[in-house]
């Protein structure tokens, strides 16, 4: 059985691009590294930031959907995304610098075992920025040097993500049984589920409530994305999926990466994706995120697409 290595991306709706976008790159410090459309609805822009090339773990992506109304929250929806930084310094730094730029945070706390700062984006999206406190990053994460975030305080990439269920056993079934998750902590209400062991940039905390679903809208979060390495492994993971009696989408190319997609016992969207290709197939490192990009099955349709986008900068 292929081992999960850890997070590959998470999937937010956004109102509006433009002030996404400043959010995410002037106040956060990300990188853009990918300006591109939602491939089954080339209507709505996708954006993608992260650290100098957008490597798996590190990119927050983004659907635009002009007409999203607000997020009534619930159960049965992932609710927030821990963000890795360097230090409890770290910490401090940004309680100062969302100070600076009037953002909504908590006090720094603890949370899933880690020193925390909770905060909300510009449409009540939840993140906790978390503690990694010197600890193993995948290898390959790359700092982008142009960020407005001193380099020492900077995000790292994904920490723990936290789902909130209905029935906490059958999406501990999902991570644990079927994707090899190991089980590090568990309470009446709540489980830590870790991909590489002790490590955050592949841990999840499922936490059980009841109630109504989720109504998601701007400020959600659509899907979690966890990685494999390759299309072997996609593969692979495609039969085990259905074998457990999911339904899955099988294998999509997107292009920058291969993906499939299916739906746990409580109704969480799960994406697989492989590491490459990368956004760097149709790009230099130097122009990431700099213009639209478009897979090539898009590109005859460039001047239509471009004309319903409104621009960015």
């Amino acid at each position: 059985m292929y081992k999960i290595p850890g997070h590959h991306h998470i999937s937010m709706i956004t109102k509006n691009a433009q002030i996404n976008n400043q959010f995410y790159q002037k106040v956060l410090g990300l990188r853009r590294v990918k300006k591109t459309v939602n491939q089954d609805n080339p209507s709505m822009y996708h954006l993608f930031y992260g650290d100098l090339t957008g490597s798996a773990g590190t990119e927050l992506s983004f659907f635009e959907m002009p007409m999203a109304g607000r997020t009534i929250r619930g159960t049965n929806a992932i609710t927030q995304i821990g963000l890795l930084v360097p230090s409890f310094e770290s910490l401090e730094y940004w309680k100062k610098r969302f100070e600076q730029f009037d953002v909504k945070h908590g006090e720094i706390t603890t949370y899933a075992g880690r020193a925390a700062l909770p905060f909300e984006d510009t449409e009540g999206l939840r993140l906790v920025l978390l503690n990694n406190n010197g600890e193993e990053t995948p290898a390959y994460w790359s700092a982008w040097e142009d960020s407005s975030v001193d380099l020492e305080q900077r995000i790292l990439g994904m920490g723990t993500v936290e789902i909130t269920v209905r029935y906490l056993n059958r999406t501990a079934r999902t991570l644990r049984d079927m994707l090899g998750y190991e089980e590090v902590a568990r309470s009446d209400q709540e489980a830590i589920y870790q991909s590489v062991a002790g490590q955050a940039f592949g841990e999840i905390v499922v936490k059980e409530q009841v109630g109504p679903s989720e109504k998601p809208g701007r400020g959600s979060i659509h899907h979690l994305a966890i990685r494999v390495k390759n299309e072997e492994e996609l593969v692979f993971w495609d039969e085990v999926v259905k074998e457990q009696g999911f339904q899955s989408t099988g294998v999509v190319d997107r292009f920058y990466f291969k993906s499939l997609y299916f739906r746990d016992s409580n109704g969480i969207l799960f994406e697989m994706a492989t590491d490459g290709p990368g956004f760097t197939v149709d790009s230099t490192v130097e122009a990431l995120g700099k213009k639209l990009d478009l897979p090539p099955f898009l590109e005859d349709k460039r001047a239509e697409i471009e004309a319903g986008l409104k621009p960015i900068d």
